[in-house]
């Protein structure tokens, strides 16, 4: 196992998308983006269905021709104006959503097939294979009709084939969107086990943003086949760029508010809608220019929501409200609180609700948990 593990990380390689303009169907989905990936990162692209996605995974692939722009993989180009390389000569492997495992092959035969289609010796192919069966663990299934295994069993086995040419980058489609939600957890952790110990340069495409977050170095951020934000899974739940970012990445509350004074590290804004029309203040956020006077959308996550009786709390950042319903969903409650005609969602444990007498309360916002976006009509 080091030694495979040292071969992948010496053979892995960067990938850059320049530019690149795609048509699927006779309409331009991809619009000139632009983006890379280092050795050895788990990059995800991220958006809904029909942003662009699974079309650009496919160009880098070779099995969609690009329109314009240019891919390298390794820093040699592979798609650019009239150039365009076959799939079979990237050196690179895919994992798509359908599993794709040959039904009448066993999960052996499946896995060695690219091998033997590369004409590699039987030794070599028996103790690749039984690798890469090891990896995934599945080598007591080696004999074993792949179809008969289940869901999650058969994505492995994609896998495990994917891998077994040592492949220069992966690229996955949805791999996991076929299983139920326990398994799509457990499987989730186990390419990402398995791309951490090959240090294979991976390109994974989802419209599931609890994927993106928990798997990916960097996430790419797609809509209607534009990038919108690119930054590691922190960057971009704690300071997304708009709505459509803040929004995608999970449940989020946005307040009207107006920049009442800008400092060298901080703003503060006043959210006249709220009761008591509040000022919060917050970090300055680098490179995103704003001026007094102006309208943003203050970004709230449910759960950074704290919850205290009226007459208790800091009132940095803080305004009156009241409890509007809530939801008991075991770990903790779902709430919703109102304020001057505005409704927010909050997380928050059950025995804090219990404190409230006739659900009067003050919820206040950290400084370190809140940001802003451009306004939006």
């Amino acid at each position: 196992m080091n030694m495979m593990h040292s071969m992948s990380v010496a053979e892995a390689a960067g990938l850059e998308v320049d530019s690149l303009v795609a048509s699927y169907q006779g309409n331009q989905v991809v619009h000139g983006i632009s983006f890379d990936i280092k050795p050895g990162q788990f990059v995800t692209l991220l958006g809904p269905s029909g942003c662009g996605k699974s079309t650009t995974l496919r160009c880098v692939a070779g099995l969609h021709k690009i329109d314009g722009g240019r891919i390298l993989i390794g820093g040699e180009q592979v798609a650019a104006g009239g150039l365009h390389v076959r799939p079979e000569h990237r050196n690179v492997n895919m994992v798509f959503q359908s599993y794709a495992v040959w039904p009448h092959m066993s999960v052996f035969d499946n896995v060695a097939y690219g091998l033997k289609r590369g004409n590699t010796d039987k030794a070599v192919i028996a103790r690749r294979v039984n690798e890469m069966l090891e990896l995934v663990g599945l080598q007591d299934y080696a004999k074993r009709g792949a179809t008969g295994l289940s869901g999650g069993q058969q994505q492995r086995v994609a896998l495990a084939r994917a891998m077994a040419t040592n492949p220069r980058v992966l690229l996955l489609d949805e791999p996991l969107s076929n299983l139920d939600s326990v398994l799509r957890t457990r499987m989730r952790a186990e390419i990402l086990r398995i791309q951490r110990e090959t240090g294979k340069t991976t390109l994974y495409v989802t419209h599931d943003c609890s994927e993106a977050l928990a798997m990916s170095d960097k996430i790419i951020i797609l809509d209607q086949g534009r990038i919108d934000q690119v930054g590691t899974p922190e960057e971009l739940y704690d300071t997304p760029v708009n709505r459509f970012v803040a929004r995608f990445l999970g449940p989020v509350n946005f307040v009207r508010a107006r920049v009442q004074e800008i400092s060298t590290r901080e703003l503060a804004a006043v959210a006249p809608d709220l009761d008591q029309a509040p000022v919060f203040r917050m970090s300055r956020q680098r490179g995103r220019a704003v001026s007094p006077g102006d309208k943003i959308d203050l970004v709230i996550r449910p759960e950074r929501v704290l919850i205290d009786k009226p007459d208790e709390g800091d009132e940095t950042n803080s305004f009156p409200a009241r409890l509007v319903r809530s939801d008991f969903l075991g770990s903790h409650c779902e709430a919703v609180f109102e304020s001057g005609g505005v409704e927010l969602q909050c997380q928050v444990e059950r025995k804090r609700l219990a404190g409230l007498k006739n659900g009067e309360a003050r919820l206040r916002i950290d400084p370190d948990y809140l940001t802003w976006v451009p306004a939006e009509n």
